[in-house]
């Protein structure tokens, strides 16, 4: 078992929709507490709505920082947040990325949509192309990623990627158990 220090900061890539069960919301304030709690900085899209609202707003209140990056082509479809303690405000999704990339020393997928999985997905593919070594972490709440972790067993089974891309993510179904990895705890 191997002890790696705490993250300072975590991208966390959540969906955005407020439309969701309460339940995922949630789960993303009770996530945003600990974070505070342990001085760990969020990472994360920028938006004021659904989880990723939830996340931030549960960081702020418990006394934390929150990193929000915001692309200006969004504000037609959702607003940022008025309330963070620091917010980029860039140009694209690929600049949005990137800059979450930058700031992160991990990366935690928590339940979201087609965003939230094209994020992890590049995220995923810097790391097969060694652009980086930061851990990944999917988190399955109550299941809700199991078919996507599926397809991306049939992907390496059928060798459209190596075996060992299996091991350049983390999945877990206990928020604990977020940290836990991050640390070196595996589950």
């Amino acid at each position: 078992m191997t002890n790696n220090p705490s993250p300072k900061s975590l991208c966390v890539f959540c969906g955005a929709s407020n439309a969701v069960d309460k339940k995922f919301l949630d789960v993303g304030a009770e996530f945003g507490k600990l974070l505070a709690d342990r001085k760990i900085t969020l990472v994360y899209g920028g938006g004021d709505c659904g989880v990723m609202g939830a996340i931030a707003n549960s960081t702020m209140k418990a006394q934390g920082h929150v990193t929000g990056v915001f692309p200006v082509s969004l504000r037609n479809i959702e607003n940022e947040h008025q309330s963070l303690t620091e917010i980029i405000i860039v140009n694209t999704m690929h600049e949005r990325k990137q800059c979450m990339f930058e700031r992160s020393d991990a990366f935690i997928v928590f339940p979201g949509g087609f965003g939230t999985m094209d994020e992890m997905f590049e995220i995923l593919t810097w790391k097969q192309l060694l652009l980086h070594d930061k851990p990944i972490v999917i988190f399955n709440y109550q299941n809700y990623w199991d078919p996507l972790i599926a397809l991306m067993h049939s992907i390496i089974e059928n060798k459209f990627a190596k075996t060992e891309t299996a091991t350049y993510f983390h999945v877990v179904t206990e928020m604990e158990q977020i940290l836990d990895v991050l640390e070196g705890d595996t589950v």
